[in-house]
């Protein structure tokens, strides 16, 4: 028997359900009138009202944007005393405090103010409690350091102007473990770190010379607002470890942009070697609304080389041009050009026999031993293009378009020893004696592009947890011609012997004739997610993946595309303010093409090297002091060796195959103190300790470390400025750099050879190195200001070298002054 609902109980149901319905709504209506709420109003300095600004409850997830009137509300406010802030890119804003207790309301107005009318905080790491200028190019979060898994230092503008660094390289000498691979020749700037040969060098977050050994690339320091360098993996956001994912770090060149205020400034330098610089920086508001801001800077620059018979002149420009049509959104434009010719220096030889020890020749520095025709003609410019778009006070898109053009083309002179010649009395014991002939130096015609696009959430609530995440992809597009040329002999010189050595080309000497050249095509996509989860006041977890797709055509050619993954996960515990311990992994991978083969013809695939890293990151005195403590642990195994063979007369022969194998490992521990000890007193000073191993090889012996790899580097600067008394505003600064020795080749296993290198032969050591330097400064009349430069005090003799070849010296002793006029 089927139940038949009665029409006045359906209707009694109905009534006494909405009845329900209705009291729940009144209650929660009642409610929500028993909350607090917070209301008023943003304005600017010049009292008008300021329409799409957040506003927010300090260190709560309550938030609000104004409407066009400035006004806002924020409801259901639980009891408590809270800071109000409205926060606005470009602005400041000091925070009011309300008391809120029993259904309070509480009004308050709020005041913007552009960030230009206050002085900003600048210590040597950059500006305090503030993410450094575009480290979002490389670490794609929107994090301080201090607040990353990845050990990250940052050398500010103010650091270089007070060294008077006029290279990369002088300024990442105050990053611990970061040093000097080679210069080849004194026009390239090779950096290395962590036992990994030439780490990428970006510039605004692109590679410039896209050559997978890094080999450097030399910029003016005119236009650089800050050097990040970010040791270990990044592979989570960059991608393969043959590019700017690499185990051993970036280096990434920031450029300067507009900071919204009328200010300017124009330099004079001159030095040691006929060294002149003249310099200028000019930035202008164009609009009274604050919505439009360009910057000018540019430097010329000649002489500066130590050696006769060279020359240098390079030219360097660098506009932008920042616009902010709303609160909610800002483009940003660059362009930097920069125009290089200087002498390329063959530099000292190796006199031991063999090139079995370190017998390096003190070449006199009025001795050149190439032709004053060896010079670089380099052109380059990168233009970048970022916008920000603040959807809501925690979320925003950024998009950020890079570009490079490198042209560089060169003619070196090259040195090969002579063979024993009794008619000429050349002893192979005594090896001076060197055939010179000319060639192409790394010519190329290098073009980059890259594309990022990315949905950035800052503390993002879920529940008690919240999140600060990205989300993104990129897009890195490399056109790449490499021309080939023949090299052509010219005479044969005494390196001991000044008459011997003619620095002007023969006459009637053959044209260079085209061999050959490549030309390639790079595509490289990837995709992004990271996560930092807040569990606790206390606790931080990390975690990212990317997945990465690299494919690479020659003319006319096509090769498979390699697909992969990296994941990045980490922890990060507070034990107080300021005082973080952090732990991580992450891998990066080496995509290997269809060629490499094991003994069936059946691809060995991609190759992966596993990173663990840990330490302290602390902040003091108002993170006017910033002390790191990281260690690390890298290890490249199941590598893709080559295969060899010995036949019956005990010749090692390469069998034309690979194998997995090997298992090379870097571990170290680095020690960084950096920022203002006392008012007047900054220091930057730091000490790394690198062990770099092969092991388990099929060419290097085990326990070998790679080529130009040193145990030890420290570094220590300290300025000093007079607060007080007659001598008011004079600044003394004196720093010292240390490089330990390192070996100047690998060593290979008997019968192996590599780079020219005579198997299982111990290479020699280079020396170690200390440079001391040390400045004195003066501001007066509130514009000008002077400083004396005094390098290399002791006139310290060390060497740069790129194995055996381009043994370049250290600059010796020089000095240089500086007049600056501000306004």
């Amino acid at each position: 028997m089927l139940y038949k609902s009665h029409p006045k109980i359906n209707r009694y149901m109905f009534g006494k359900y909405t009845l329900i319905a209705l009291l729940l709504l009144l209650c929660q209506v009642a409610w929500a009138q028993r909350m607090n709420s917070v209301t008023g109003r943003v304005i600017g300095d010049n009292g008008q009202p300021v329409s799409a600004a957040s506003v927010v409850l300090e260190n709560t997830r309550y938030g609000t944007i104004t409407d066009e009137q400035g006004n806002f509300e924020i409801t259901r406010v639980a009891d408590g005393t809270y800071q109000v802030r409205a926060i606005l890119l470009g602005f400041t804003c000091e925070p009011q405090q309300v008391t809120l207790r029993q259904c309070n309301t509480q009004e308050v107005m709020l005041s913007l103010k552009p960030k230009a009318s206050q002085i900003s905080e600048v210590e040597v790491f950059g500006e305090r409690n503030k993410q450094p200028e575009k480290l979002d190019a490389i670490t794609r979060l929107p994090l301080k350091p201090s607040e990353q898994i990845q050990s990250i230092s940052v050398i500010s503008e103010k650091l270089i102007e007070q060294q008077g660094a006029l290279t990369v390289v002088e300024g990442v000498r105050n990053v611990p473990g970061v040093y000097t691979y080679a210069t080849y020749g004194g026009v390239r700037e090779s950096i290395s770190s962590r036992g990994f040969r030439g780490i990428p060098t970006l510039k605004n977050g692109v590679r410039v010379m896209t050559d997978f050994r890094g080999q450097g690339f030399s910029t003016d320091m005119q236009g650089v607002e800050s050097v990040q360098v970010l040791k270990g993996a990044s592979s989570v956001t960059m991608g393969a470890s043959t590019d700017l994912g690499g185990p051993g770090g970036i280096v990434n060149i920031v450029t300067k942009t507009p900071k919204f205020k009328n200010s300017g400034s124009v330099s004079f330098r001159a030095g040691s070697w006929g060294l002149i610089r003249p310099t200028f920086d000019v930035q202008r508001v164009l609009d009274k609304n604050n919505k439009v801001a360009v910057r000018l800077n540019g430097a010329y620059e000649n002489g500066g080389k130590f050696r006769d018979h060279m020359s240098n002149e390079s030219f360097y420009f660098n506009p932008s041009v920042e616009w902010r049509p709303n609160n909610r959104s800002t483009l940003t434009l660059e362009m930097d050009y920069f125009n290089e010719a200087q002498n390329i220096d063959p530099g000292t030889v190796n006199l031991s026999v063999g090139n079995k020890e370190n017998q390096i020749y003190d070449l006199p520095s009025d001795r050149y031993l190439g032709f004053e025709s060896d010079k670089t003609d380099l052109k380059h410019s990168t233009y970048t293009a970022r916008y920000n778009y603040n959807l809501t006070s925690n979320l925003y898109l950024r998009g950020a378009l890079f570009n490079s053009n490198y042209n560089s083309d060169a003619i070196k002179t090259n040195l090969s020893t002579l063979r024993a010649d009794a008619e000429k009395g050349i002893n192979t014991e005594q090896v001076n004696w060197y055939r010179r002939s000319i060639a192409h130096n790394s010519t190329r015609e290098d073009n980059s592009t890259v594309l990022q696009l990315d949905l950035v959430g800052r503390k993002i609530e879920t529940g008690k947890i919240n999140h600060t995440f990205q989300v993104g992809v990129d897009y890195r597009y490399i056109d790449l011609f490499q021309p080939t040329y023949n090299s052509i002999a010219v005479d044969e010189i005494n390196v001991f012997d000044p008459a011997t050595i003619t620095h002007t080309l023969p006459e009637n000497l053959p044209a260079f004739e085209r061999t050959g050249g490549t030309q390639s095509y790079d595509y490289r996509f990837g995709a992004t997610f990271q996560d930092v989860v807040q569990l606790t006041k206390w606790a931080r977890l990390y975690g990212g993946v990317r997945y990465s797709t690299n494919k690479t055509r020659s003319e006319d050619e096509t090769s498979a595309t390699t697909e992969f993954w990296n994941p990045l996960a980490g922890v990060m515990f507070t034990v107080k303010d300021g005082l973080n311990i952090f732990g991580s992994y992450t891998n990066s991978t080496n995509p290997r093409s269809a060629a490499v083969v094991d003994v069936n013809g059946d691809p060995l695939g991609a190759e992966r090297i596993d990173q663990l890293e840990a330490g302290i990151k602390s902040e003091w005195l108002n993170d006017r002091l910033r002390f790191n403590l990281t260690f690390y642990k890298i290890n490249n195994k199941d590598m893709n060796l080559k295969a060899y063979t010995v036949d019956e007369n005990g010749t090692v022969l390469e069998t034309g195959y690979y194998i997995k194998g090997g298992n090379d490992e870097r571990k170290g521990v680095e020690v960084e103190l950096t920022g203002r000890v006392l008012e007047n007193l900054e220091i930057v000073t730091g000490y790394a300790y690198i062990d770099a191993q092969y092991k388990d090889h099929t060419t290097f012996v085990p326990g070998s470390a790679p080529n130009n790899t040193p145990k030890h580097t420290f570094n220590a600067y300290a300025n000093y400025t007079i607060s007080t008394g007659l001598l008011q505003d004079l600044n003394l600064g004196a720093g010292a750099y240390y490089l330990g020795k390192r070996p100047y080749n690998d060593w290979t296993i008997e019968g192996v050879q590599y780079h020219n290198i005579e198997p299982n032969t111990a290479p020699w050591h280079n020396k170690a190195y200390t440079i001391v330097n040390a400045q004195l400064g003066y501001e007066f009349e509130k514009h000008w200001g002077v400083r004396a430069l005094f390098n290399n005090l002791f006139n310290e003799v060390g060497y740069d070298a790129y194995r055996s070849n381009f043994i370049d010296r250290i600059q010796p002793r020089n000095f240089s002054g500086v007049v600056t006029y501000k306004f």
